[in-house]
């Protein structure tokens, strides 16, 4: 018997709508889940969203305030793709309302924000799914498996890359992404969040780290109206860029291992250049988002001059089986974000939590916030979970 789950989406922005469409896909890619999502209800502020949402995907009911789903019963799972500043107050209330949530990263604009939504997930006995998407390309997991098996040996240094073009035209708006008091950090809550929860995916945690942040572009446009995505607002009365475009950290894992995380979201000629290098005692590993179902990798006992092979990833390497039927057949990024729902609903389902969780979340911001205070500074500092 499949039960069916009344889920909200709360934003309906780019991210809202790779939510809505994973509910829809889930259980075509997962037929034995014991869960369907019904989409009840959309929520969104901007002036038509939500009815073109329930237009074009079949959501039951429209609303521009969210507070509607708190009291809503037919809703028992809500995803928050909302703007950040927006994340603690929505999480927590749904979560003391009984409703699972699965929420986008950072999880609010500081620890702080992380955490309240994570005691009020664990107070409430629900479920919380939070967005790190690449932690669910099956390359990803078995670069961890065989990190962990040490088929590289002892790690002992990683490179961490995401950097991408979406802001570097300067017509771009200045919408709340730049902004502190709305969007709280820039490139290290867009970008670097991903980042650090690699990091810790597959090396575990870090312990000091030293950081240097830049804005390169100060001021940019305001827009006239709302925004969407990455849009433009030339000739727009300019404001000023309140957070960073570019961070360059150095880390200290607790194993010991060293680290480079730098991130960019005004990286001209890179679309989406995010990935990993590990190198071992005796490898290394290399992924690509771009080649995102590829793994190169370097094992054996040669040292000098070892070779670098390429994997495809296949149907045993983690989900990809759901999606293909074998290696070297591509899956694409809104594939992760039908594992991540698949986690999500198992996760209601069965009560026990799947993929990346708020304790999760609560890690990242902590990295992040460690990078902010290193970066005023000037000076290393702990890492403290």
């Amino acid at each position: 018997m499949v039960d069916a789950l009344g889920v909200a989406v709360v934003g309906f922005g780019w991210m809202g709508r790779v939510h809505t469409q994973a509910y829809a896909r889930v259980r075509h890619h997962y037929p034995r889940l014991a869960l369907r999502p019904q989409l009840v209800t959309v929520a969104e502020e901007v002036p038509g969203r939500a009815e073109e949402a329930a237009d074009q995907f079949g959501f039951a009911a429209v609303t521009r305030d969210w507070r509607e789903v708190v009291a809503d019963p037919r809703v028992r799972a809500v995803s928050i793709t909302a703007p950040n500043f927006l994340h603690r107050e929505i999480g927590v209330a749904m979560a003391e309302a009984g409703k699972h949530i699965w929420i986008e990263k950072p999880v609010g604009l500081t620890p702080q924000d992380a955490r309240a939504v994570a005691d009020a997930v664990a107070e409430a006995g629900v479920q919380g799914t939070v967005g790190f998407n690449y932690r669910n390309a099956p390359a990803v997991e078995t670069a961890r498996d065989l990190i962990a098996a040490g088929e590289i040996g002892a790690v002992t240094h990683v490179r961490i890359r995401l950097f991408s073009d979406y802001a570097a035209h300067p017509d771009g708006a200045l919408s709340w992404r730049f902004e502190r008091e709305r969007g709280g950090s820039g490139v290290l809550g867009d970008l670097a969040s991903h980042g650090a929860d690699l990091a810790r995916f597959l090396l575990g945690d870090i312990a000091s780290l030293t950081a240097d942040t830049a804005v390169f572009v100060p001021e940019r446009a305001r827009p006239s109206g709302a925004t969407a995505g990455h849009s433009r607002a030339a000739g727009g009365a300019l404001g000023p860029v309140e957070n960073e475009d570019y961070v360059n950290c150095l880390l200290r894992f607790a194993s010991g291992a060293r680290g480079v995380l730098e991130a960019c979201r005004v990286s001209v000629g890179e679309q989406n250049n995010y990935g990993f290098e590990v190198h071992g005692t005796k490898g290394a590993v290399f992924w690509d988002f771009r080649r995102m179902n590829e793994l190169r990798v370097s094992r054996g006992t040669t040292y000098q001059d070892q070779p670098v092979g390429t994997v495809y990833v296949g149907p045993g390497d983690g989900e990809f089986g759901a999606f293909q039927p074998g290696a070297a057949n591509a899956m694409g990024y809104d594939d992760l974000k039908v594992v991540e729902a698949y986690r999500f609903l198992r996760s209601v389902a069965e009560g026990i939590p799947y993929g990346a969780t708020l304790t999760d979340a609560v890690h990242s911001a902590t990295v992040l916030e460690a990078m902010t205070r290193s970066a005023q500074s000037g000076s290393w500092v702990d890492v403290h979970p």
